[in-house]
């Protein structure tokens, strides 16, 4: 059995994006050869709440290893763990490199620093490295005005270049995540890497460049050495829903009468058309009469957004008796018990076309009728039309104007208002498992190797 090492800042008890994605692919890596050998930082380091439910989800086949990092200074200067952390990583994977056998290292970014490691890390060593795009770095900020933002992206230009430059795996959530970070970097094998089936490229070990040529690998020009990409979705460990905590306390009254409707997550910066689209619709519904008043809708796990807030859209169209905002983070697991007892998830995804919106199969998974939004080009749009779950679900194109998406937006909410058959396809999701998602990074791997 091979071993990946796995550097990721951020591991339980923190119940965050991120650690989803190493989380998921790495429950099921053992299945097809590879060890997941983990390293990250120690628990007291994480400014995150601890959630100590989230462990039972995490296969046991893991070998982790933790390292400290700098403190939080008061004022708060730098919180990126992967910033704070970044030397004792290094130091440490070093180490595990120098007295274990390492074959491939992964780094899933953000934290973006992250990705800095893989490349320091072949310098001295040689073994390939594979950055995994949970999140575009260089992405485009033009509407928003935080320095912050400004000088991060700044940074961004300049680093990923760096880290970038040698690598043997660049995957990510998405093709879309990645593909600009190729067509930037690797300008003279960018559209021969992009156009490549990687699922169908042969895996076999070749001794010469012919060989390398009749097996369609394709050179990294930094390294003279095989470079692929593979685009796989989060996806979904079946075994999470199947845990159900005990005296679970929910964010509405346990016996309200109230039909609850749930969007659960982090408030994103290009979903703000979106949201005020959606609660336009409901005004409009509800001075037509044609809106059901047993409704609340709740959402939680929002986020510390900078933007305005979800309960001011909710003001401004008089909806604030019905909507509900909690932006506290909640538990992994009480999210997904909180799902599946209410009357109808939500997700109102980004204008950005490659948001693959990671919640769609948790949603889904939950057996509760989706309302939705996504561009009409992502990936998750696929995915509910695949799980014949798209009903309720607006396709948002970039030329269309406000009355437009309110129009959409009517039309799903009066079909579920007016429609209690919900019957998806949840067998179709077989292909976007976490698991499948594992066997395509590790046939990437394999193929480089």
């Amino acid at each position: 059995m091979q071993t990946i090492l796995i550097i990721y800042p951020h591991w339980h008890p923190a119940n965050l994006a991120g650690v989803q994605r190493p989380r998921l692919i790495g429950n099921y890596l053992k299945d097809f050869g590879w060890k997941p050998r983990v390293l990250t930082v120690k628990k007291e380091y994480f400014e995150e709440d601890a959630d100590t439910d989230f462990t039972k989800t995490f296969s046991k086949d893991f070998e982790g290893t933790r390292v400290s990092a700098f403190k939080i200074t008061k004022p708060r200067i730098i919180g990126d763990i992967g910033l704070r952390a970044f030397f004792q990583l290094y130091k440490e994977a070093k180490n595990i490199i120098k007295t274990e056998k390492i074959d491939f290292i992964w780094l899933p970014i953000p934290s973006f620093y992250n990705a800095l490691l893989g490349r320091f890390l072949y310098e001295k060593t040689k073994i390939p490295y594979g950055i995994d795009y949970i999140d575009p770095w260089v992405r485009d900020i033009s509407n928003q005005k935080n320095k912050r933002a400004i000088i991060s992206q700044w940074v961004a230009r300049i680093l990923e270049p760096i880290a970038i430059k040698k690598v043997s795996v660049i995957s990510g959530v998405s093709t879309p995540y990645y593909s600009p970070v190729i067509e930037r970097n690797f300008p003279t094998i960018a559209k021969q890497l992009l156009n490549k089936d990687s699922s169908n490229l042969s895996t076999s070990k070749p001794t010469d460049q012919t060989t390398y040529q009749s097996n369609n690998l394709i050179y990294n020009p930094h390294t003279h050495k095989p470079i692929t990409q593979v685009g796989m979705p989060y996806g979904f460990d079946p075994n999470d829903h199947k845990v159900k905590v005990e005296n679970l306390a929910y964010p509405w009254k346990k016996n309200s009468h109230k039909n609850i409707w749930l969007y659960a997550g982090a408030f994103l910066p290009n979903s703000h058309v979106l949201m005020d689209a959606f609660f336009k619709a409901l005004a409009e519904l509800r001075q037509e009469k044609k809106w059901n008043e047993d409704i609340e809708l709740w959402f939680i796990g929002t986020g510390s957004y900078p933007a305005k807030r979800i309960t001011a859209y909710a003001k401004d169209y008089d909806l604030s008796d019905i909507v509900f905002e909690d932006r506290e983070r909640y538990p992994f697991l009480h999210v997904l018990n909180y799902l599946s007892v209410v009357d109808t998830v939500m997700i109102i995804g980004s204008t950005e076309a490659h948001y693959t919106a990671s919640k769609t199969y948790q949603s889904l998974l939950s057996e509760r009728p989706v309302i939705s939004i996504f561009h009409h080009e992502s990936s998750a749009v696929k995915v509910m039309v695949d799980c014949k779950a798209d009903q309720y679900t607006v396709r948002y194109k970039p030329e269309m104007q406000q009355a437009d998406i309110v129009h959409a937006f009517k039309k799903v909410i009066l079909t579920r208002l007016n429609s209690k058959e919900w019957q998806p396809d949840l067998s179709a999701l077989d292909k976007y498992s976490s698991k499948e998602s594992a066997r395509k990074l590790v046939d990437a791997i394999e193929r480089v190797l």
